[in-house]
């Protein structure tokens, strides 16, 4: 071989190389939500806003409604989870999430994220399950002990499957989905040991710098289930009787007592919500010497919440006139989400060997 064909050869490998690592390196991100009924506003400071900034800045990115998800502890009602899934797209929908941006698309719709979960569970012992953190304490949430449902408990193993299934590698989490990533990564690990190669990558996270948004109660995590949330749906009157009922500071009884910021729901809410950060602070100055009722406080964070809110409650409700246009975005995208799975698995049966026809 000539030295000048050589150099060219060289040349070629090298771009070749340059590309592959190029596409390595881009950024696939995948979020989604549980259709167990309308999102609220820890929803939004946990995920959405991520999503929405995400959806700019990535090369390529997925929105699941994980409708099997919701099926492991909702099998008894199925009604439930398929009437939410029209409703999470509508909350996505009116938060700006943009389908020419991001790929919305329905978990059930794509068999091979099923077939994937298969042969991930070869590679988790039972014994890993059990010790997972996040799968522990939603155990315990929920009652669960020996009698938990094997899919509950698996939960970890299909989350890999809804990450893998379209090469992301990018996820936005909270801190207690950590272990669940955590565990993903083994598998991604083992599954690149035992097959070769490096089918697929290294899963990275991103976790939100807003702190978790507590219920009204001021007991626990904004939630559904405990029925202390305020939704992205709400109407004004609801917005203002929730801000009413949250839960401030028991010994400021009267205007001129001095008062709690610590623990305080609505000074909590004011610090996420509220953009004017030298305003909070002066509020919290005059609350804690004394002079400041909680009603003042309570109608500048009902004023807060209806800036952030309505025009995201308007927005879905001109949505929801037309169901069926939202229903369509949704199987355009899951039709783009099963071209990216049926790609993927093609790669994962040839490294596993089982690409026989």
């Amino acid at each position: 071989m000539g030295m000048g064909l050589w150099q060219t050869c060289v040349k070629l490998a090298m771009i070749w190389y340059t590309n592959r690592m190029k596409e390595n390196k881009k950024m696939t991100v995948l979020t989604g939500d549980r259709p167990t009924g309308r999102l609220h506003l820890g929803h939004f400071v946990g995920s959405i806003e991520n999503r929405l900034k995400l959806q700019d800045e990535a090369d390529t990115a997925y929105y699941m409604i994980a409708d099997v998800q919701a099926l492991t502890d909702n099998a008894d009602n199925p009604e439930k989870v398929r009437n939410n899934v029209i409703e999470v797209a509508l909350d996505n929908l009116a938060c700006g999430i943009d389908p020419t941006k991001t790929t919305m698309f329905i978990q059930s719709e794509i068999p091979e994220i099923a077939e994937l979960t298969v042969y991930f569970l070869n590679l988790v012992t039972l014994a890993r399950l059990k010790r997972n953190p996040t799968v522990k304490n939603e155990m315990q949430q929920k009652g669960y002990e020996e009698d938990v449902p094997a899919g509950f408990l698996c939960y970890p193993v299909s989350q890999t499957a809804d990450i893998l299934f379209a090469k992301a590698n990018t996820i936005p989490v909270g801190e207690d989905q950590l272990p669940v990533i955590e565990q993903a990564n083994e598998i991604v690990e083992k599954f690149n040991r035992f097959y070769g190669g490096e089918v697929f990558q290294k899963i990275k996270t991103i976790i939100s710098e807003t702190p978790r948004l507590v219920g009204l109660d001021g007991g626990a995590k904004m939630s559904k289930s405990l029925n202390n949330a305020i939704y992205l749906s709400d109407s004004s009157e609801e917005i203002e009787r929730k801000v009413g009922l949250m839960y401030t500071d028991p010994a400021h009884i009267h205007v001129e007592d001095p008062g709690h910021v610590e623990g305080n729901v609505v000074f909590a809410y004011l610090d996420i919500f509220d953009t004017d950060k030298a305003g909070v602070a002066e509020l919290k100055k005059q609350y804690e010497a004394g002079g400041l009722g909680d009603v003042v406080i309570k109608k500048r964070l009902i004023g807060v919440l209806e800036d952030l809110i309505t025009p995201i409650r308007e927005r879905r409700e001109y949505l929801a006139k037309d169901p069926k246009k939202v229903m369509e975005i949704l199987r355009e995208g899951t039709e783009r989400a099963r071209e990216a799975a049926q790609a993927t698995m093609q790669e994962v049966r040839s490294a596993m060997k089982i690409n026989y026809f």
